[in-house]
């Protein structure tokens, strides 16, 4: 079974493995509101409960279709954790009002897209909801009180950002009394930046587990044709003849892991027989040497 952790000691528990709603639609196993309720029931079997969605996502109809496969599901609404994103306003025949994309953190709009999730969901709250990008012309104050009021309105239990840099999380959260429990970011073993630009340093400092979206690089790891991740590749296959695993994803899933600031990996795959596997990635505890041999082999020698 999937562990459970704390996002933040005044944030949600989740699930240490996240599953991410980005391709539901594309999915052969979860395209169809049954197949994605048998898919999520299969999950919270396993120990992953944590659904992570965006507004925009599947041009603003991934949202809907979780609505519709929860009143289908056998596990139900409160088996699981719902966290969503907004603030990305693209052009699209969705928002056929936008001109331009942009972000936008503004009362209004944080307001608005709230209560649209909520309706498109079929729910009465959202467990986290997070800021998807910072937006560069939303002063803090207007922001944070917008979140705290829906704190307060019991309509979303906790807040969160996503692709903030350490900095903006400081700013942000200097004007909240409500902690931000997470800052959901980019990072695989082709993807260290989160290493050395201070987003773990600060995660650790607050106690505010991240969540990693791409932990697998965006399918890097698994293409064979990508010359740049075949010594990451057969350092994970390596490690994992070691630990008795035979899957590399779920090894490098091991290695984010291991990371003291407790992150949780957001796992895409609409397989189930991917997802399971991967989760075995719980199951194993790195060495420090294995571990620092495959951050050896994704950026060179340590100095």
């Amino acid at each position: 079974m999937v562990p459970r952790q704390k996002l933040h000691v005044r944030g949600p528990e989740v699930s240490r493995l996240a599953w991410g709603a980005w391709r539901a639609l594309k999915g052969e196993e979860t395209k169809t509101p049954p197949g994605l309720a048998r898919f999520i029931d299969r999950c919270v079997e396993i120990g992953i409960t944590t659904i992570d969605l965006a507004d925009i996502y599947g041009g603003f109809a991934v949202e809907g279709h979780l609505g519709a496969a929860l009143r289908e599901s056998a596990s139900g609404r409160d088996a699981i954790e719902i966290v969503t994103k907004f603030g990305i306003r693209p052009v699209g025949p969705a928002r056929p009002h936008n001109r331009e994309k942009h972000y936008d953190a503004g009362r209004t709009h944080i307001f608005a897209s709230v209560e649209n999730s909520l309706k498109e969901i079929g729910t009465d709250r959202l467990d986290l909801l997070l800021l998807h990008r910072p937006d560069f012309l939303a002063p803090a104050e207007e922001t944070a009180r917008a979140l705290e009021d829906l704190v307060a309105s019991g309509k979303v239990l906790a807040v969160g950002v996503s692709n903030h840099a350490p900095a903006q999380v400081s700013l942000l959260q200097s004007r909240m009394t409500v902690p931000i429990v997470t800052n959901q970011v980019e990072m695989s073993l082709m993807r260290l930046d989160a290493l050395d630009d201070g987003t773990l340093a600060q995660a650790q400092q607050d106690d505010a587990a991240p969540m990693i979206w791409s932990p697998l690089g965006g399918g890097r790891l698994a293409n064979p044709e990508d010359a740049t991740a075949r010594p990451v590749r057969e350092a994970l296959a390596k490690a994992g003849a070691r630990y008795g695993i035979d899957d590399i994803a779920a090894v490098a899933i091991a290695w984010l892991l291991r990371l003291p600031s407790r992150p949780v990996p957001i796992i895409g795959s609409t397989r189930f027989d991917r997802v399971q596997s991967i989760a075995r990635a719980c199951t194993m505890a790195l060495e420090a040497q294995d571990w620092y041999r495959i951050l050896a082999a994704a950026r060179g020698p340590l100095a």
